[in-house]
């Protein structure tokens, strides 16, 4: 397939406002796709060169890829600035000025896909002496080689602005229709991304093998998988009442989450959100290398700060100096991280994730006995709510952050928040206290004392897992640092967009719409309902369409006002939002508030 196809795909996902016509768009590209080019269209079509695991990110700057569009078209680097700044968009820059190109087209050569994409990753793997004149140059063929549409993409790709709005569910129904012709095959291919959490590897392994393949998908070693996550409950009552009576309770504690995969001596550990962070921790490594026990592992933990001499945990604030990519050997011995594990999902060619919980906790209290760096989390069993309450007030003495129960006989669930994790935390007790991580999909201008940082609030939506859509739950105007509201400013105006994307239910306008691409930590003193927002919309007893909404929602931030380490499919669902209404309800009833 020829990159140019691929772009008018481009053109015409960027004129649809349904995520139905998306599919139908994504799903004709999938059916005309060969097999060893399926994988390319998926990252392609989201801005990446591979999946976030593989570390592999472009190097280019706006500078680079304005002399590109110069050399290629015969105008000089000031007259591209000048486009650029007129359209605001260095794609549609590119495109306007390849339509007026003053040189004469060399070659009737079209890259293919593929071609576009081996291009593009030797151009991201090119660096040291001279790197920055073959990065040019690469970039300039393929502009020139390129009809205008096709430079608009080819453009915006390198600069990370090649953003088309297809989130993975919808890229999962797409595959699903594309392939058997209808979108219930989604829940199998959904199945087999959590296990690798690579979604071109998934499309793939469809495209060349069939569904077999998908039903019997595999874990892969060094293919992160996708994390299992805890719903949440206020009373050790109703934890114990969904938990059938008993259940393991482990400390929760507030590090990093770290998912360790090792065969041999080579160690991986990737983040929650499933990059690769090896290099933070080489003091782990060495740990896994030396101390551990097996050929071959992949382990869930918390990696927290801790202080051997008073045997407590260090704060989250300060855990968080470790997260960094320079002075790493002098933070070590300022800082030692141990690593509480708490899960395990395979041990030397076994898949433990089926395995009843009780059994993995065996196996992982047995190959981490004796150990010095490499811990297993503190645990117990309980079956009355005092147990369970002794046992979260004393983590709570501890510096934790609370607890998460778990169901003795529930599977490892890959990538779903379900009740068979429950946590709770000091924060559930009494009112809304929680936080909520919420997509940003829009901002408004500053009014007053605002008008000077052109920015004054937040238009915030949660994630609607079913429908794959971002429905608005809140303006949030309040909680921002003046240096917040530059950085949010700047970062949210590389990402603004013409109309709404296609994945957003709102009823609400803000001044400048933007592609769901952050996250961001509010915190509210009640969830209401409202007729002005969409988040779980549906008929009251007066006949009027109410969604939840935010009362009194404010900005929580730690280092950044943005959520670096989490994904927008990661932030708090509508389904969450419902279950906290509910839980306030509760609340206030037996508190009697």
């Amino acid at each position: 397939m020829l990159f140019k196809d691929l772009a008018d795909s481009y053109e015409r996902l960027d004129a649809v406002s349904s995520r139905l016509s998306m599919i139908d768009i994504m799903s004709e590209l999938f059916k005309k796709a060969k097999a060893d080019e399926i994988a390319h269209v998926i990252y392609i079509t989201q801005g990446v060169l591979a999946p976030p695991f593989e570390g592999v990110e472009f190097g280019m700057a706006e500078k680079m890829v304005e002399e590109a569009i110069a050399i290629s078209t015969g105008f000089t680097k000031e007259d591209v600035e000048r486009e650029y700044r007129k359209q605001g968009d260095m794609g549609k820059a590119a495109q306007t000025i390849r339509e007026k190109s003053r040189l004469k087209r060399m070659s009737d050569k079209e890259y293919s896909i593929n071609e576009v994409y081996d291009m593009m990753k030797k151009i991201a793997e090119t660096s040291g002496s001279g790197s920055h004149d073959m990065k040019v140059k690469m970039l300039a063929n393929m502009v020139a080689a390129s009809s205008p549409v096709a430079a608009k993409y080819i453009v915006k790709y390198p600069l990370d602005e090649l953003r088309m709005g297809v989130g993975d569910a919808t890229v999962l129904e797409s595959l699903s229709l594309a392939f058997t012709g209808d979108r219930k095959f989604k829940g199998e291919l959904e199945n087999a991304y959590n296990l690798c959490s690579d979604l071109g590897y998934v499309a793939e392994s469809l495209a060349r093998h069939g569904e077999k393949a998908i039903r019997n998908f595999h874990i892969t070693l060094f293919k992160p998988i996708r994390p299992a996550l805890a719903e949440r409950l206020p009373t050790a009552e109703e934890i114990l009442e969904k938990m059938h009576g008993k259940c393991a309770v482990d400390q929760k504690y507030d590090g990093f989450r770290c998912q360790i995969h090792m065969k041999g001596k080579k160690v991986k550990i990737y983040s929650r959100r499933l990059e690769d962070t090896t290099a933070m921790y080489p003091d782990l490594v060495k740990a896994m290398q030396e101390e551990f026990d097996a050929d071959s592992v992949i382990l869930d933990g918390e990696a927290i700060a801790y202080n051997e001499k008073t045997q407590e945990f260090l704060p989250f604030q300060e855990t968080i100096q470790r997260k960094r990519k320079h002075g790493i050997e002098q933070q070590i011995q300022k800082m030692p991280l141990k690593l509480f594990a708490f899960d395990m999902m395979y041990l030397d060619g076994k898949n433990y994730m089926t395995e009843p919980y009780h059994k993995r906790r065996e196996a992982l209290e047995k190959l981490l006995k004796d150990k010095e760096t490499l811990l297993i989390s503190t645990s117990i069993l309980a079956s009355t709510p005092r147990q369970l309450e002794e046992f979260f007030e004393k983590s709570i003495e501890n510096g934790l952050e609370g607890i998460v129960a778990k169901e003795l006989n529930s599977q490892y669930v890959a990538g779903a928040r379900k009740f068979s994790w429950i946590k709770l935390k000091r924060s559930y007790r009494g009112s809304l206290n929680d936080t909520l991580d919420l997509v940003i999909v829009g901002y408004f201008l500053g009014k007053g004392s605002r008008s000077e940082f052109k920015f004054g609030g937040l238009l915030c939506c949660a994630y609607d897992k079913k429908r794959d859509m971002f429905e608005t739950i809140s303006r949030v105007g309040s909680g921002f640092t003046e240096k917040e509201m530059v950085e949010l400013k700047t970062t949210l105006d590389k990402i603004k967009v013409d109309s709404k994307p296609a994945r957003v239910d709102s009823l609400v306008t803000p001044d400048f719409w933007v592609t769901p691409k952050y996250v961001v930590t509010i915190r509210a003193d009640e969830i209401t309902k409202s007729p002005m927002h969409t988040c779980g919309r549906e008929t009251n007893e007066e006949g009027i369409e109410v969604g939840y909404a935010l009362r009194f929602p404010r900005l929580v931030s730690e280092d950044s006002a943005i959520r670096r380490d989490k994904s927008v499919e990661e932030a708090t669902t509508t389904k969450e939002v419902a279950e906290l209404y509910n839980q306030q309800k509760r609340v206030r009833v037996d508190g009697g508030e």
